[in-house]
């Protein structure tokens, strides 16, 4: 049987027996523990795309605002938008979200045409509005190669993460830099192939931290239908459900202590570190 395609930065999730060990697991943390009995709720997670269509049977109501960056000759600047998805991505990422956590509430931010393109600049307009509405948690299905924005994405980046805003990142379904899901304060996430959208696995050689179901999700699309399809894009929203089932339970806590947990309750194989082993012989 012939190996399913992954899109890049994807290969550690592929085999997680070969890559993914760990010399010692963090203990303590269950998944009980971290979202047992969790919705979501209270939680907003903005999704930074195409937009959303408000209506869509999957998005179940939830998208309680929408926003489009819109160019202007004094630069980019946030406006109303109205309920719509120009291509079908944004939505895609927000059913996945709600499928894990069905009672957050969504803001869509777009920032892309019907083409699934956009400027960077408005990219970053749409992430630093985001950050200034304090949202707990934004899915970020997309990337900027542009060097020259990177400072600014780093800039954003930070700004999220001191103020505990859980930055989502999909890695880039090409093996070139992307920005802002290099960057260590978010949480980078690439695709396995598995059809579990709880099984989730930490890689402890980043810069890719994270990965999720993203190889033939059954997707929702635009004017209510529906897909399947493969990409990155479709890893990042379970890992965001996640993070806002997290952030429901244990309102407060920061993007590094997100992680932690995340990284605690991974379905990596494993292994004891030998001083543990001697220490446990030894008892």
């Amino acid at each position: 049987m012939s190996e399913p395609y992954l899109p890049a930065w994807s290969e550690v999730f592929a085999d997680p027996r070969r890559g993914l060990r760990r010399s010692l697991r963090l203990r303590g943390v269950t998944r009980d523990w971290a979202w047992g009995g969790s919705t979501g709720a209270g939680v907003r997670v903005g999704i930074i795309d195409s937009g959303l269509e408000n209506d869509h049977p999957q998005l179940h109501g939830r998208v309680v605002e929408n926003v489009t960056v819109e160019m202007t000759d004094d630069g980019p600047r946030v406006v109303p938008d109205e309920l719509r998805d120009l291509y079908g991505h944004g939505t895609a990422c927000g059913a996945i979200i709600l499928s894990l956590a069905p009672e957050v509430e969504i803001v869509s931010i777009r920032v892309l045409g019907a083409d699934l393109r956009g400027k960077g600049t408005a990219f970053a307009a749409g992430l630093e509005w985001a950050i200034e509405q304090r949202l707990e948690v934004c899915n970020l299905s997309l990337s900027s190669k542009s060097e020259s924005l990177y400072p600014v994405f780093h800039d954003l980046a930070d700004r999220a993460y001191f103020q505990s805003t859980a930055l989502i990142s999909a890695a880039n379904n090409v093996p070139a830099p992307s920005y802002p899901s290099l960057f260590s304060s978010v949480f980078s996430v690439a695709a396995h192939g598995e059809p579990d959208p709880w099984r989730l696995y930490y890689n402890p050689t980043p810069p890719v931290e994270f990965g999720a179901w993203g190889v033939d999700v059954p997707i929702a699309w635009k004017d209510g239908g529906s897909t399947v399809a493969t990409g990155n894009s479709f890893a990042a929203p379970h890992v965001a459900g996640l993070v806002a089932l997290i952030l429901s339970k244990h309102p407060g806590l920061s993007p590094f202590e997100v992680k932690a947990i995340l990284a605690s309750v991974a379905d990596n194989p494993g292994r004891r570190h030998p001083w543990r082993r001697r220490a446990v012989a030894a008892q």
